[in-house]
């Protein structure tokens, strides 16, 4: 028999992880709620559990010391108060999205929904669309994706969940959106410029999918210019355009709105205070 708050402790000091040791703990808060069950409160009070050696974790130790992101290694992530499936095929989610997610569902779950059309544009896990389709139930939600491995993992998230989101394979640098119309768009696309990659993170930069972080190097905004271009064909009169984007970038996502003729355009600020959503009204 051993104390859980001893394991738990145990497994923080063997990770060599050069991070915060609140990001250490976390990461083996997650270890062992997947893994034995246990919330964060039993660990704290050093529940006590039978027949766990700590030398089954030892595969586990290792990928983290690798710098493998521990939702890769247990193959999910929560995002909005739900469990997504992920790999690397996709981004994992990020509490910045959820921020967007918040923006949106406090100003439409409340209104009439059951006509509200929503697009999705490149996503991933599906995460975005699928908490949208489940807080706002009545809504038509639609989403897109270059890769086919990332929609095939977006589905699979859809259906675990019980939501009925519709799926398309799409480029959205290359191609116009010729289904529709959509009431909502909402969209977190690629926005790291390439002289970021200095200081991001090895778990980042070396395990999540290069297509999904990072924008084209000659230019940054090249996503945010076809999203607002192209939304405009299959927008309804009125509706709005959503978008997460690079903290050093707001006011620039915001005159491309404005360029391509959007209202009431608006920054949104994240609780770091950092430009982080843009959106605007067609």
């Amino acid at each position: 028999m051993t104390n859980s708050k001893e394991l738990f402790n145990d497994l923080v000091s063997r990770i060599t992880l050069k991070e915060e040791i609140s990001e250490v703990r976390a990461i083996v808060s997650m270890l062992l709620e997947k893994k034995l069950g246990l919330t964060r409160s039993e660990i704290l009070t050093g529940k006590e559990i039978v027949a766990v050696s700590p030398s089954i974790f030892d595969p586990f130790i290792v990928q983290i010391n690798d710098h493998r992101p521990i939702q890769y290694i247990l193959g999910e992530a929560e995002f909005y108060g739900r469990i997504f499936k992920v790999n690397t095929s996709v981004l994992i989610p990020r509490p910045e999205t959820e921020l967007l997610m918040y923006e949106i569902i406090s100003k439409f779950k409340d209104q009439d929904s059951e006509r509200l059309r929503i697009l999705d544009i490149g996503t991933g896990s599906g995460c975005m669309a699928v908490t949208l389709a489940q807080e706002i139930p009545r809504a038509i939600v639609h989403a897109t994706d270059i890769s086919k491995e990332a929609i095939e993992t977006a589905k699979q998230n859809s259906e675990a969940l019980g939501s009925s989101v519709k799926f398309h394979e799409h480029n959205i640098l290359d191609d116009g959106v010729s289904f529709g119309p959509f009431d909502l768009i909402v969209s977190n696309p690629p926005y790291i410029s390439e002289d970021e990659k200095v200081v991001m993170r090895k778990n980042v930069l070396e395990h999540e999918p290069h297509l999904a972080l990072f924008a084209p190097a000659k230019d940054p905004l090249a996503f945010y210019k076809a999203i607002a271009l192209k939304s405009k064909a299959t927008l309804s009169q009125g509706g709005s355009l959503w978008v997460e984007v690079n903290e050093h970038f707001g006011k620039d996502v915001a005159d491309i709105f404005k360029e391509q003729g959007y209202n009431s355009v608006r920054i949104i600020k994240d609780l770091n205070n950092k430009d982080r959503i843009v959106t605007g009204r067609l």
